[in-house]
């Protein structure tokens, strides 16, 4: 099993890189937090033997023109190993956060990865860009501006999505899906994986055609405060409710919503319990974090990303990699 791990920043990029890789690492991850989500990984890109992976940068503040410019940049540093991923985050962080535009987010989204396809059909392949769709439209594709094409190719374009629309959308348009972290065996199996079927069947694809990447936390050791303290925030947000009501607890996301408002972070994860952190998240020894990922993702995939609420120390992910090899 391949197995990629996130890098944090730009400052320390070029030396967790190799380390990582070092450890037996298949690849990188940057996700959109404090940091540049591709910054991190112009610098990875130094060290080779790596597949880098923007897991995920947000989608909807950003043009398309923009987003493939630095796709097809990253495409030829990493020699062919890029995969752009991209997500919608949420109506509130997209409206209040980053002051654009959520309506419609499924539609969207697809528009925005045929817009994608057009503008790398016109470098690759000389096509003329003519894409007018509801929410973009790009006609003009002058020499000055088009860097030829790419001689490892177009970077294959993932998405990250949870609910139903989106994840059969994903199936229908893209390369590949991220899995959201904030999960179970049971949701990928029974919510996803159906979801899944049913875009790549409305698209006429099969799924060999299609990859999927669930994204797991893993907690290494016995103090797994800073977990609870994770599953806690994600558990406030409604579009992680359907996670939860898989299991039956679904009345914890609107305590823990209003426990977030009131500011009581740290009150928020003495309410994730043994059960609900042991289903979501990979926890205990190097030996039991590899067999939980082993039996969460059985006949789904033969790639995951590891999710550290902190970085863990690499002597115990490289034993995580080994076990899962």
């Amino acid at each position: 099993m391949k197995v990629m791990t996130a890098l944090y920043g730009p400052t320390d990029a070029v030396e967790r890189a190799a380390l990582l890789r070092e450890a037996g690492a298949s690849g990188v991850f940057t996700f959109e937090g404090p940091f540049d989500v591709f910054t991190p990984l112009v610098l990875a890109s130094t060290v080779k033997g790596l597949d880098l992976m923007s897991n995920v940068a947000i989608a909807f503040p950003r043009n398309p023109i923009q987003l493939a410019h630095q796709a097809n940049d990253l495409q030829l540093l990493a020699e062919g190993s890029f995969i752009l991923g991209l997500g919608t985050q949420v109506r509130a962080q997209v409206e209040k956060r980053y002051g654009t535009a959520f309506d419609k987010p499924v539609a969207r989204m697809k528009e925005l990865v045929g817009a994608l396809r057009a503008i790398f059909a016109a470098w690759n392949d000389g096509e003329r860009l003519d894409f007018r769709g509801e929410f973009f439209r790009h006609t003009l594709m002058t020499p000055t501006f088009n860097p030829g094409p790419n001689p490892f190719g177009p970077p294959p374009i993932y998405l990250g999505a949870l609910g139903p629309r989106l994840t059969r959308a994903t199936a229908e348009v893209a390369d590949g899906l991220l899995v959201m972290p904030f999960g179970s065996k049971r949701f990928l199996h029974e919510a996803t994986m159906p979801a899944v079927r049913e875009g790549l069947s409305a698209a006429g694809r099969g799924e060999d055609d299609f990859a999927v990447i669930p994204e797991i936390i893993v907690s290494v050791g016995e103090d797994h405060t800073s977990t609870r303290m994770l599953l806690a925030f994600y558990g406030s947000t409604p579009a992680y409710r359907p996670v939860l009501d898989a299991h039956g607890w679904g009345d914890l996301q609107p305590e823990l919503n209003a426990m977030s408002k009131q500011g009581r972070w740290r009150e928020m994860a003495t309410l994730i319990d043994d059960e609900v952190l042991h289903t979501i998240a990979a926890c205990g020894t190097p030996a039991e974090i590899a067999d939980h990922i082993r039996d969460r993702v059985d006949g789904v995939s033969d790639r995951i990303c590891l999710y550290q609420p902190g970085p863990i120390p690499i002597d115990a992910l490289a034993e995580i990699v080994d076990a899962l090899s």
